[in-house]
C-alpha cells in the first residue's frame, strides 16, 4: 500500500539537545515501521536540521524525494527554553520551510491508497492551497486527518478545512471540545460534539477518537457502529509522538483490510511502545 505524508518537519530545539519530530514525520516514520510504502511531502531548509533531517527520515524507510529543499528559508523549529524549576515553554518559529511546501509535479506523484495532513501545516495560504489542489486532483482514495491544535496556529477556516475533507477523522478527546467550538463556536459535551460532527461531515467514514490512559473509541459512520478498545498498560515515559504513532498503526492495518477492532488492538499496542520510551520514532 502506498500512503503520502503531508507536513511540517520540525526539530524540537533544547538549551543542551535537538530531538526531530512533526506529527506528519512520525506518522509517516511509523506507518513506513508498519509496512507501507510512505512518501513524506514537505520541506527543510538549506541547513544543518535540514540535512540532519534528510538522513534521519531516509533511515526509517520513508520517500523523501518530495521534500523539497528551500535555501530562502530555515527548517521548521520549535525552540525549548526550561525555567529555574525546569517547566518547559515551547514557541514554534513562524516562516519555516515547511510553510511553503510546492505542489508535486504530476509525474513525480504516485497513486495512493490514503493522503494524510494534520491542521499546523496549514496555517500559512500556501500549504492550504498546495492540499486544496492535491485533493482536486483525488491523488487518494482515503484521506486521513489527524487534527492537532498548536495555539495560535488555527482558525475555523482550517478546522472546517479539516472536518469537510476527511474520510478517516482522529482526534484527542483533550482537544474535541475545542475543534467543536473553532468549528461551530459554542461549548459542547464529547457526546455532543461527536454527534454534530458527524452530522454535519458526511465525508467522514470513521471517527477515531483517542482517549490516553482511558484508550479509544471509533465511530463507523457506514454502519453506524461504535466499537471501544481499552488501553495497554505501560509505564510512562513520554507521550510524544504517542498519537502519530496510533494514527499510522490504525491507518494501515484498516488499509491492509482488517476490522475496526483488530485496527484499534494495534493502534493501541504500537502507541503503548512509543509511551513506554522516550522517542517519538520507531526504533530502528
Amino acid at each position: 500500500m502506498k500512503i503520502l505524508s503531508f507536513g511540517e518537519i520540525i526539530w524540537d530545539v533544547y538549551p543542551d539537545k535537538k530531538c526531530i519530530g512533526g506529527a506528519p514525520l512520525n506518522f509517516a516514520a511509523h506507518a513506513a515501521n508498519e509496512g507501507a510504502e510512505v512518501s513524506l511531502l514537505s520541506a527543510v531548509g538549506y541547513d544543518e536540521l535540514g540535512m540532519d533531517a534528510l538522513e534521519i527520515i531516509k533511515k526509517h524507510g520513508v520517500d523523501i524525494s518530495l521534500v523539497a529543499v528551500k535555501a530562502a528559508y530555515p527548517t521548521g523549529r520549535c525552540t525549548v527554553t526550561l525555567s529555574e524549576r525546569g517547566v518547559p515553554s515551547y514557541k514554534i518559529e513562524e516562516n519555516t520551510a515547511y510553510d511553503v511546501i510546492p505542489e508535486p509535479e504530476e509525474s513525480k506523484l504516485k497513486e495512493f491508497d490514503a493522503f494524510a495532513f494534520g491542521s499546523l501545516a496549514l496555517r500559512m495560504e500556501n500549504n492550504r492551497q498546495t492540499v486544496r489542489k492535491l485533493l482536486e486532483r483525488n491523488i487518494a482514495k482515503e484521506i486521513f486527518v489527524d487534527i492537532n491544535l498548536r495555539a495560535p496556529f488555527y482558525s475555523k477556516e482550517n478546522v472546517v478545512f479539516c472536518l469537510e475533507n476527511a474520510t478517516i477523522l482522529k482526534i484527542s478527546d483533550e482537544e474535541l471540545q475545542n475543534v467543536a467550538l473553532t468549528a461551530f463556536g459554542e461549548k459542547l459535551d464529547n457526546e455532543a460534539a461527536i454527534e454534530r460532527i458527524l452530522n454535519e461531515f458526511e465525508n467522514i467514514k470513521l471517527l477515531i477518537l483517542t482517549c490516553g490512559a482511558d484508550g479509544s473509541l471509533a465511530y463507523d459512520t457506514e454502519n453506524g457502529d461504535v466499537f471501544r478498545c481499552e488501553p495497554k498498560r505501560v509505564e510512562v515515559v513520554s507521550t510524544v509522538g504517542a498519537g502519530d504513532s496510533y494514527g499510522a498503526a490504525f491507518l494501515v492495518s484498516y488499509l491492509s483490510g482488517k476490522t475496526v477492532p483488530e485496527c484499534l488492538r494495534r493502534a493501541t499496542e504500537v502507541s503503548a511502545d512509543v509511551v513506554s520510551r522516550a522517542e517519538a520514532l520507531p526504533v530502528l
